[in-house]
């Protein structure tokens, strides 16, 4: 089935050092969340929205700091970027938040899941369908979502959706909002672009 959905856009916003997991990071004007630190050999990236780095190179933690660039991007058909630190010191925390995270998995539908994001924090809920289709617009359509009653809102966009220490996808966008109560939204599964790229969560 096809939902007709808006993105959770990129939007302005604050910012914590030691990013980790659902923290803000900056691209021009926009504001994402960072998905997952992940590393292959020596060096360290992190995942978040291919919405967010299809028109993006150079990515900035809110007080300017330079953080690294976009080295891949899928968007539409997927929702998934990457980008790579410049000086990764110390090692960028493997956790969202306080949360460890040390392996990555598949949704299921009913499971019991969590999503940070820089604008809404933590927010739980659980999983209503797999291989969700959505149309953003534009002929921005993508495929393969896990679709979860977890509000959202703009700013969230990349930030990590999970169970206890299982990495399970990227917050891509939905409708509703965290005050409201009443939320639909879609994750691009994490699996995918590990395997394209190589990486892992750790």
């Amino acid at each position: 089935t096809m939902t007709d959905s808006m993105k959770v856009e990129r939007t302005d916003g604050e910012f914590r050092p030691y990013l980790s997991g659902g923290d803000a990071v900056h691209t021009g004007r926009a504001r994402c969340s960072l998905g997952f630190n992940v590393r292959k050999g020596g060096a360290y990236y992190f995942l978040t929205a291919g919405h967010c780095t299809e028109d993006s190179t150079e990515w900035t933690d809110g007080a300017g700091n330079v953080l690294g660039s976009t080295t891949g991007s899928s968007f539409p058909g997927d929702d998934f970027g990457m980008v790579k630190y410049d000086d990764p010191n110390p090692e960028p925390p493997g956790t969202v938040g306080s949360q460890e995270i040390d392996r990555a998995g598949t949704a299921t539908v009913g499971q019991q899941v969590e999503r940070r994001g820089s604008t809404t924090g933590t927010h739980s809920g659980r999983v209503t369908a797999l291989d969700a289709a959505v149309n953003y617009g534009g002929g921005d359509i993508v495929r393969g979502l896990i679709r979860t009653t977890v509000c959202a809102e703009p700013g969230d966009s990349g930030g990590p959706l999970y169970a206890d220490t299982t990495a399970l996808g990227l917050t891509s966008g939905g409708s509703g909002d965290c005050r409201s109560g009443n939320a639909t939204t879609f994750f691009q599964p994490v699996n995918e672009p590990l395997q394209r790229w190589g990486v892992e969560v750790y």
